[in-house]
């Protein structure tokens, strides 16, 4: 059994509690008490690692009420209900209404520990099926969202999954153009997260002037022009995620400010002595290194070390050039979907094109090339008009690069078969496995 689990008893007398708990404890089975609907409802949410074992009568709400809410906020949630004043019409309500389990006073606690023991079983397995099946669907998200067969890409996939249902603020390095916001994005979404808020904010275009009621809120009249309550970007990003982009350029008054949000999770409105808790996850991008920043007295340290719980790398695209093929077929259907226009053909010339091009810009370039090439706009500007100065590429590493994303490509549309690739490309099986083995292409396909 997981030993995570527990038991929250809601049980006003202390006697009968006292009992419970000693009951449950001599079985090693983890459990609270409180004495009110009230106090429990504080402790339960969605996915609540546990099971509750509740009086009936209690005082304020009472336990059939409280089993109720319980079964609108998680249907899967067992509740085994307890009563001194047997009532066979009672039980059968219970049990319409959702309940695990009916135990009347006074019971031995051989009953009680059964009926927990089978409410535990039952939580542990859904808990287990959700888990997986919130990976199933994160994992089958993220191959379609961040789109790349890299070593480099799977790595950044396998790492974000691994952060997804962890509260860890995450911190996220990558070039202008790399894709951040799409990596923090998915962050979001493969987290428990999901149904709040995801909240973006560019540090680089928050005026300082602006940045108190943007950020924290304000109250009516807080000052001139402030006609009724405002609700700042930080407060609604509770419950959810707040994203800061290129925090890097956030002057450091703003990031004394921000500090003290994220160390203590409260703010104040402007205008207001009232202190509202925050519970959202930050997720900071930057695309300078803001250790050396810190170093330069241009970053405060304590924000970085503060931000930097967890990092995650975005790849440039020149570092994972055998995605480019891919990348720009998946930007040339969207481009042709849009314009209503043919998907231009990806030729072995282009792919050479491609290939032989550094992309300052990243992803956002080659999305806007392939955009140009489908509206046939793209001569005259790179990689179709790269400028003959530029320095060339040494041979033996863009012949490299070609070679991988051909085979790469031609793996991917011939849904990972040996034979049928090797076909297509018209080489050797026992050559082409070779080739796959020295490229890391290994279960590249499909």
């Amino acid at each position: 059994m997981n030993p995570a689990l527990k038991v929250l008893i809601i049980e006003d007398d202390p006697d009968v509690a006292l009992g419970c708990e000693q009951a449950l404890q001599l079985e090693g089975i983890a459990c609270e008490c409180v004495a009110s609907a009230e106090q429990a409802r504080k402790r339960l949410m969605p996915d609540y690692e546990g099971v509750v074992v509740s009086d009936i009568r209690l005082p304020g709400m009472d336990g059939m009420a409280l089993l109720r809410e319980l079964m609108a906020l998680d249907p899967e949630l067992p509740v085994v209900l307890i009563t001194g004043h047997g009532d066979v019409s009672m039980a059968v309500q219970a049990m319409k209404d959702g309940a695990q389990d009916f135990l009347e006073k006074p019971f031995a606690p051989e009953l009680l520990v059964g009926a927990v023991r089978r409410a535990l079983e039952r939580r542990r397995l859904v808990l287990e099926v959700r888990s997986l099946r919130r990976q199933l669907e994160s994992a089958g998200n993220l191959e379609h969202r961040l789109l790349g067969r890299a070593p480099n890409m799977q790595r950044l996939r396998q790492t974000l999954q691994s952060l997804a249902q962890s509260a860890a603020d995450v911190l996220i390095v990558g070039e202008t153009g790399a894709g951040k916001e799409l990596v923090a994005r998915c962050l979001h979404e493969a987290s428990s997260r999901r149904n709040g808020n995801f909240v973006a904010i560019n540090c680089g275009g928050l005026p300082d002037t602006l940045f108190d009621s943007e950020m924290f809120g304000s109250e009516a009249g807080a000052f001139t022009g402030a006609g009724k309550k405002r609700i700042g970007k930080i407060e609604h990003a509770s419950g959810g995620t707040l994203f800061l982009d290129e925090i890097e350029s956030m002057p450091m008054a703003m990031q004394i400010k921000l500090l003290r949000v994220l160390q203590e999770r409260v703010l104040e409105r402007l205008g207001s002595n009232t202190l509202i808790p925050i519970d959202c996850r930050v997720i900071a991008a930057t695309k300078v290194d803001l250790l050396e920043l810190s170093r330069q007295g241009l970053f405060r340290a304590d924000l970085y070390y503060r931000l930097n719980v967890a990092t995650l790398t975005v790849p440039p695209l020149r570092e994972r050039r055998e995605d480019v093929p891919l990348l720009f077929e998946h930007f040339a259907l969207q481009g042709a979907a849009r314009h209503q226009r043919p998907v231009p053909e990806l030729t072995a010339a282009r792919i050479q094109q491609l290939l032989g091009y550094d992309w300052p810009g990243n992803v956002r370039e080659l999305r806007n090339v392939a955009e140009r090439t489908v509206l046939g706009i793209e001569a005259g500007s790179p990689p179709f008009g790269t400028e003959p100065s530029e320095a060339p590429k040494p041979l033996a590493a863009t012949v490299e690069a070609f070679e991988r994303a051909l085979i790469a490509d031609a793996l991917r549309r011939q849904g990972g078969s040996l034979a049928r690739t090797a076909e297509a490309l018209s080489m050797p099986k026992t050559t082409l496995h070779d080739k796959i083995r020295k490229y890391g292409l290994d279960g590249q396909g499909g």
